[in-house]
């Protein structure tokens, strides 16, 4: 999950509410003097102006009061929850809670439906948000490492290309990507220590609280340099090997572009297509057209048109 997302700051009037959370329980103000429930947390009552108000827990379950499914992400830190069902729950106490729906399919999703509370951690610090799922749904939100590992899938097939066959390499050239390949996490600390070794400092990649308040990406993004060189991490499936050469040499870019950010702590991924086999006289040149993507963007983040000459 990407660092730079909004996260709730807690007030001295709202901190029971996010204390709460942390705990595992929704905790919502109501009032003395005349019983109302109150939410958004407030120092008085919003129906008798009583300032005689305090907390108490609830069970959290509730009822769909409405939603909307959002496919393009306001920030590109959000890419990866694409998409998101954004909803307003209607508490059986009477309040309604601004949220997302997770764990539902979206035609499973219906005004009026029961729900019940989600609490998910999303900072070591233990900052937890508050969702929502169907009330007979159970979800499972462990980290990943305590989550037993699906067994890893069979490798693709390989087909072995030689060099030298001249129509058979040119046969690769294809408008078709490949499947995607591993993720691979860009987190600040990768950032930092890019930029230690590189020397480009700059403050919108090293410095998360001003790239927040002044930059335009509400954070610290990767260098783009840093996401094309991170492409050497990444096992794109190509479905091919070229045999039967002596040297396979790196020759450069016949195009590199940034189109898009990479926010700090996002995870990217790649793939790859052969755009173009030359003989040559000092051997053959075969063009793989690499796109690095934020995983859910559509846009990618570099594009990059390899030169590899096989001699």
């Amino acid at each position: 999950m990407s660092t730079n997302k909004p996260m709730p700051v807690p007030t001295e009037i709202s901190a029971p509410f996010w204390e709460g959370l942390k705990a595992g329980r929704v905790s919502i103000p109501r009032c003395n003097s005349c019983g109302h429930w109150i939410f958004y947390p407030r120092r008085h009552c919003d129906k008798c102006w009583s300032h005689d108000v305090a907390w108490h827990d609830v069970s959290g379950e509730g009822s769909l009061y409405t939603y909307t499914l959002t496919r393009i992400p306001t920030l590109p830190d959000f890419a990866d929850e694409m998409p998101q069902a954004l909803a307003v729950v209607e508490l059986d106490e009477g309040v309604r809670i601004n949220t997302t729906l997770i764990g539902l399919a979206e035609d499973e999703i219906r005004v009026g439906m029961r729900l019940k509370p989600v609490f998910e951690r999303v900072r070591d610090d233990g900052t937890t948000l508050l969702r929502f799922t169907g009330i007979d749904k159970t979800i499972d939100l462990s980290p990943a490492d305590e989550v037993a590992a699906e067994p890893a899938p069979a490798a693709p097939s390989v087909t072995k290309v030689p060099v030298s066959d001249e129509a058979a390499m040119r046969a690769l050239v294809s408008e078709t990507f490949t499947a995607w390949s591993n993720e691979v996490v860009v987190d600040q600390a990768l950032i930092d220590e890019f930029a230690r070794l590189s020397g480009d400092d700059y403050w919108i990649h090293t410095d998360p609280d001003k790239a927040r308040k002044m930059g335009p990406f509400g954070g610290t993004i990767a260098h783009g340099a840093l996401v094309q060189v991170l492409q050497s991490r990444m096992k794109i499936p190509l479905g091919f090997e070229v045999t039967g050469f002596t040297n396979m040499v790196n020759y450069g870019s016949d195009r590199l572009r940034f189109p898009s950010p990479v926010p700090a702590g996002a995870r990217i991924q790649a793939r790859a297509r052969v755009k173009s086999v030359e003989k040559m006289k000092s051997g053959t040149q075969l063009i793989l057209e690499v796109h690095t993507h934020v995983v859910g963007a559509e846009r990618p983040s570099v594009i990059n048109d390899l030169v590899i000459l096989y001699m």
